[in-house]
């Protein structure tokens, strides 16, 4: 393991299209609801949303090891960088701090054109992505990792992007930020109900956790299927025609999905889940924007 690979290790690339989806749904957004599209704000709040991503996993692979949670003889998923000694925990934290500090020089620029609305959500993001892994009850740990997920990946990165474009926050807005939400948050069902023995006996409280395997199949089912009611208001109010129904070829894929969550019985079988769940959410929330670019167009 090279010090390059073992960096991209920590920093987890296969989960940033989390950050990208929401921040490219919103923006389209806010330009179709009459907004101008500005490119520079756009790439500012990618590069914003990434390096609070990027920061977040960096911050999570030391607390972790820490913690005792990543112990190598019982990690089911991908090793991580700092449990198996591939990099210091103290080099991976001042690398988390740097990416937090670029992430929050960057939001200064956006909170100049956004305003107060923009600050809000800057500070509280870069809040929760600490406290996601630190502090005296870290979300990671606790029951509440799911509802961060929702509202960071989903409500909150889809109504400030759009309102970075458009200055406006309607219910499509809302509705959006639980398309894009719902799934983002499956993803973290996947990982913990795979997690479920070495959390319980590492003294996490997740909801899997808390409630078992059985419900967390209901669970994912729910955050997979929900947001195709959620584009129903979408498509009525601004995708009246044929584009609107092009968010829907995802169905298929999350009906497969939730058969495949159903059916695994080995714990290592959710690994593949992960990825998929993750490729899910952008196919879903990409279709969406690319319906309101060619509504808009036409």
């Amino acid at each position: 393991m090279t010090p390059l690979q073992a960096w991209l290790l920590a920093a987890r690339p296969r989960t940033l299209p989390l950050a990208v989806t929401p921040v490219v749904t919103g923006s389209v957004l806010g330009w179709a609801q009459g907004g101008r599209f500005s490119w520079p704000v756009f790439l500012a709040t990618l590069a914003a949303a990434l390096l609070i991503q990027i920061g977040t996993n960096l911050w999570n692979d030391a607390a972790d090891a820490g913690q005792g949670t990543d112990d190598p003889a019982h990690r089911l998923g991908p090793p991580r960088a700092v449990a198996m000694g591939w990099l210091d925990a103290g080099a991976v934290r001042r690398a988390a701090a740097g990416t937090f500090l670029a992430a929050f020089v960057i939001g200064i620029g956006l909170a100049a054109v956004g305003g107060w609305p923009i600050v809000a959500i800057g500070l509280a993001s870069l809040t929760a992505g600490w406290l996601y892994s630190a502090g005296p009850w870290p979300i990671a740990r606790s029951a509440t990792g799911e509802l961060f997920v929702l509202f960071f990946f989903g409500l909150a990165a889809v109504g400030g992007s759009a309102w970075l474009q458009g200055r406006v926050f309607t219910l499509e807005i809302l509705l959006a930020g639980f398309v894009v939400g719902l799934p983002a948050a499956a993803v973290l069902v996947v990982n913990n109900t795979r997690d479920l023995d070495s959390d319980a006996r590492t003294g996490r409280r997740t909801l899997a956790v808390l409630f078992g395997r059985g419900a967390m199949r209901r669970l994912y089912a729910f955050l997979m299927l929900v947001p195709f009611l959620c584009l129903l208001p979408i498509q009525y109010r601004l995708l009246p025609g044929w584009w609107g129904w092009l968010p829907w070829l995802m169905l298929p894929e999350a009906l497969r999905l939730a058969r495949a969550f159903a059916r695994v019985h080995d714990a290592r079988d959710y690994n593949p889940l992960l990825p998929a769940t993750v490729r899910f959410q952008l196919g879903l929330g990409a279709l969406l924007a690319l319906a309101l670019i060619l509504q808009r167009m036409n």
